[in-house]
């Protein structure tokens, strides 16, 4: 079965993510030619079916910026009965997100293969999302970067607009100086309760893994910031 027959204006000029190829392997170039017409979501201006996406009616867990997968896959295994999103511009991880997919028989997997902001505006209507899943987002280090950061107020109300009501917004990074961006724009936002306390980090959520990279990360001393949101009115 193919999904491909399936607001507000742009938020800034800047794009969520930068596209970039990379080396991309046979096996990855396969599983891209093969599979997308299978679980990738064609490109369109048009709020999707999620319904019919996926032919049932269940919770929505969505991934921006996936990577290589790794960590989308671990959560749909886990959560038969919930329907996964993942939105990634990296074809190699796409391919590679697509074969773990096939090899692991999943059906609750749907991917974007677009920016991250057009999904949101155009593609996802507003009040869709159980949760909104935000790992490790590029830190732009350098300070005439920060405004490339994803998370900013406008996309801050773009993404609860995107959650039900009890719905939770979960970002994680190991950028300090992020981590405390975040936790000013999310508390600003009118209608999101930071599920932790007033400007507290959360400990990570038992469904969160830990992956390949955090854990070479944490054997070097880098910590990891986890902010947890709940969308109340």
């Amino acid at each position: 079965m193919s999904n491909n027959d399936n607001a507000s204006g742009p938020l800034r000029p800047v794009r969520s993510f930068v596209r970039r190829e990379g080396r991309i392997t046979r096996a990855q170039e396969q599983a891209l030619a093969e599979l997308w017409p299978i679980y990738g979501i064609a490109s369109d201006v048009e709020p999707i079916d999620l319904t019919r996406l996926f032919a049932r009616q269940a919770s929505i867990i969505m991934e921006l910026g996936f990577g290589n997968g790794e960590t989308l896959v671990q959560l749909a295994a886990a959560a038969p009965h919930c329907n996964f999103l993942g939105v990634e511009v990296y074809r190699p991880g796409i391919g590679r997100l697509l074969r773990r997919v096939r090899e692991l028989g999943l059906l609750n997997v749907r991917v974007f293969g677009d920016d991250a902001v057009d999904v949101l505006t155009n593609r996802i209507a507003t009040e869709s999302l159980t949760k909104l899943l935000i790992f490790f987002p590029d830190p732009w280090p350098k300070k005439r970067h920060h405004k490339r950061r994803l998370i900013q107020p406008r996309f801050a109300r773009l993404a609860s607009e995107r959650l039900i009501v009890g719905g939770t917004l979960h970002v994680a990074t190991d950028w300090e100086d992020y981590a405390v961006q975040i936790m000013g724009v999310l508390s600003e936002v009118v209608g999101l309760r930071n599920m932790a306390g007033d400007n507290c980090f959360a400990q990570r959520p038992s469904y969160r893994p830990v992956t390949k990279f955090e854990s070479r990360g944490q054997a070097l001393g880098h910590q990891v910031w986890d902010l947890l949101f709940e969308r109340v009115r």
